[in-house]
């Protein structure tokens, strides 16, 4: 039996038109009242999922590739169907994933007819080195961390427009064999509609200048509109100790770079936190307004936008942060501006600044990348053979990259020279290293991280 004929009988069997009581007009000239296919064929045909050719005929005694194949199932898979087409569905969509990619086809929207609810997840290994001068005992300071993470990233449909999103985690140290608890890191409902976007609920925020300002969670709302040119509008709150007026690293390099698991042993090694804030940070929440404004069309050219953060919070009340000591606001904006070569090429940058701090009030970096793998698999599935180099430089004040991106290479506090790849070896495998070479902003010392991350997705 040809591949051709035998994927138009499983498209028929998915969307349940497979019933011998169908009658059609005779669809394509070679496929005859007859055949034993027919009644599939012709439904399929009316419905639009098949097309056949120019001369009137199907050609079922011809081989099809994965591509067509793929073209097939999606447009069996947007009829919406029921029964026992919803356990073929997960299977087709599973196996015809990069081809629906490919295509455009976002297989998120494809398998929402098969379940309410569905699950992706990760197993991440992350493993970090640094080396600093400790200026309390004139020698060097060593510390390495080990950090597994179990990621549950949930997603329920709740209509064509509206899901519920939701992040649970669990850390595991595995150098002292102890592990924490599944927690609910986020979980929000988002609406998505033609230019238009409504996200209420505790949310992701990582922002248009590439994460140097926010990559975090925040509890409140956003509204999004456009397409090429993108208008957001954000409001909330950030959890307490998320902002907070400091010098983290004006004297070694500190235990806050890193997850809590690791805070004590951080410390421990550093001697010291440096000054991170001289009131201590309470456990009030910060309130917050944003508005982004970006353009990127997606291909080739210039992309760029620009933002604007206000932040208040009794933390900021420090003369790690202004002179007066008294300054309970944060007004940083930003802007950012690139250019894409092609779809593996670019050369971006960005640049903010706190209007409302006086020491370490501004953040910058300059990269160049190529590839198509930036950064990691972050949430997704990544396919097989993608990969990506980068480097650069970036410098990230204290008080302008309150909450910056994951501190994988510069942290907050330190300037320098960046590099790092990523590769997937095989599908929804990721490997990922970067390394930093830099100095403190405020106060002496040399710095240096090496960071590499596995990641699993399931």
């Amino acid at each position: 039996m040809k591949k051709t004929v035998a994927a138009a009988v499983a498209a028929a069997f998915v969307v349940g038109t497979a019933s011998t009581s169908f009658a059609a007009a005779n669809p394509f000239s070679d496929v005859p009242a007859g055949h034993w296919a027919y009644q599939s064929v012709a439904k399929l045909a009316s419905l639009g999922v098949v097309e056949g050719y120019g001369d009137g005929t199907y050609r079922g005694d011809r081989n099809i590739t994965r591509y067509e194949m793929a073209q097939m199932v999606a447009k069996a898979m947007a009829k919406n169907p029921g029964g026992v087409g919803k356990a073929e569905l997960d299977r087709l969509a599973a196996e015809f994933r990069d081809e629906l990619d490919a295509l455009g086809v976002r297989v998120a929207e494809l398998e929402k007819y098969a379940d309410k609810v569905v699950w992706h997840g990760k197993i991440e290994y992350t493993y970090k080195s640094a080396r600093t001068d400790n200026v309390y005992n004139n020698g060097k300071t060593k510390v390495n961390m080990d950090d597994w993470i179990f990621r549950f990233e949930p997603v329920a449909h709740v209509n064509d427009h509206w899901t519920l999103r939701a992040r649970i985690d669990a850390h595991a140290d595995l150098s002292r064999n102890n592990s924490g608890k599944f927690s609910l890191e986020r979980g929000w409902a988002q609406g998505d509609y033609n230019k238009f976007q409504v996200i209420v609920g505790k949310a992701p925020l990582y922002t248009n200048e590439d994460g140097i300002v926010w990559d975090t969670e925040y509890s409140g709302g956003e509204i999004t509109v456009g397409s090429k040119w993108k208008f957001r509008g954000i409001g909330g709150r950030l959890a307490a100790g998320t902002a907070g007026g400091s010098l983290r690293n004006s004297g070694s390099w500190n235990g806050r770079q890193d997850d809590v698991s690791a805070h004590a042993r951080w410390g421990a090694a550093a001697g010291s936190e440096g000054l991170w804030s001289e009131s201590g940070l309470r456990n009030d929440p910060s309130s917050f307004w944003a508005v982004n404004v970006q353009y990127d069309q997606g291909e080739k050219g210039i992309f760029g936008g620009a933002g604007y953060y206000s932040v208040r919070d009794d933390d900021f009340k420090t003369t790690a942060y202004s002179k007066s000591g008294q300054q309970n606001q944060a007004k940083i904006w930003s802007a950012n501006l690139g250019y894409r070569f092609s779809d593996k090429a670019r050369l971006w940058g960005a640049y903010a600044k706190n209007q409302k701090a006086d020491y370490e009030n501004r953040s910058w970096q300059a990269l160049f990348q190529y590839g198509n793998l930036y950064g990691g698999g972050g949430a997704a599935p990544v396919a097989k053979g993608r990969w990506s180099v980068w480097a650069g430089y970036k410098e990230l004040g204290s008080n302008s990259s309150l909450c910056a991106i994951n501190w994988d290479d510069c942290y907050a506090g330190t300037k320098g020279v960046v590099a790092g790849f990523s590769v997937a070896p095989m599908d929804n495998v990721v490997f990922l290293a970067k390394y930093f070479k830099g100095k403190y902003i405020t106060g002496k010392g040399d710095a240096e991280r090496l960071f590499g991350r596995v990641e699993l997705f399931f």
